[in-house]
Order: structure tokens, then sequence, then C-alpha cells
């Protein structure tokens, strides 16, 4: 699985002119997923999205995680993070997991962020024509591979 995790003021998603998530302070997740992923990979990555440092203490110093600020999450799925583009100027997707295989992977990363986070995360639609809108906090944005755990 890999993770684009943005720190954000406030972010939301709009599916066919309606709003289907809108938090303030917290993250924004995109995230994609290959046919090699696992129940580990789901593991290891919600725990350390939910648990990394990257909000400010009292004296401004990233030391609090989403779950200590008591922020929310909205994860997005998206494919494109798997692009390669090591031939030509069209990226290839072929990495990327078909719907059979992403959706019940993408439902169970929703599923323990929010039982990792304590509460409901927001999501998009699997597949849909989204529209996501955010303002970055800081800006602070992290690439996670659970294949690359650096």
């Amino acid at each position: 699985m890999r993770a684009v995790i943005q720190r954000v003021s406030r972010a939301s998603v709009t599916i066919e002119g309606t709003k289907t998530a809108d938090i303030n302070a917290g993250l924004l997740v995109l995230v994609g997923i290959e046919d090699a992923d696992t129940q580990e990979d789901i593991d290891w990555l919600a725990a350390k999205i939910v648990r990394m440092r990257i909000f400010g203490d009292a004296d401004g110093v990233m030391n609090l995680s989403v779950q200590e600020i008591n922020g929310d999450v909205v994860v997005v799925s998206q494919f494109t993070l798997h692009a390669q583009t090591k031939k030509g100027n069209r990226p290839s997707y072929i990495k990327a997991s078909k719907p059979d295989v992403a959706i019940p992977l993408y439902e169970a990363f929703v599923q323990k962020i929010s039982k990792e986070l304590g509460k409901p995360v927001q999501t998009g639609r699997f597949g849909a024509d989204m529209k996501v809108e955010l303002l970055n906090d800081g800006p602070v944005t992290i690439i996670i591979d659970s294949k690359n755990k650096e």
C-alpha cells in the first residue's frame, strides 16, 4: 500500500456536486492499493498514520499525532499512486489493483484507521470522479509505502 498523508486545516470530497466528506484539522490520506497488499500492510500503515507525530505541541514542535489532537481523517482511494512513468509520457497503472481486489482492501483499511483512531473516518467513494479540496497545513506532506518500511 502506498499513501500520501497531508496534514490539513480542512479537507473535503465532493462527488457529483454532493459533499461526501468534510473535516477540519486532521489528515487527508490518499491510498493506492496493489495486488501484493495484505492485512499486514493494512495494519502497519493504519497504525503508522494514526500515531505519526506531525502536529504541533504547545511549543510548536511536531510532537503530537492526529489521535492526540482528536483530529479527523479523510481516506480517498487513488490508484494513480502506483503510476509507472519509466516509458513514454503516458503513465501505466498496471501495478494498481483492479476493483475486485482493491475494494475489500480499501474498506478494511478504512475500518482499521477508524478503529485505531477511535472514531469514524470519512471517505470518498472508490472509483468515483472526486473533487478533493484541502488546505494543507504547514505544508506537511508525507509519502509512505508499506513495502518499503523506512
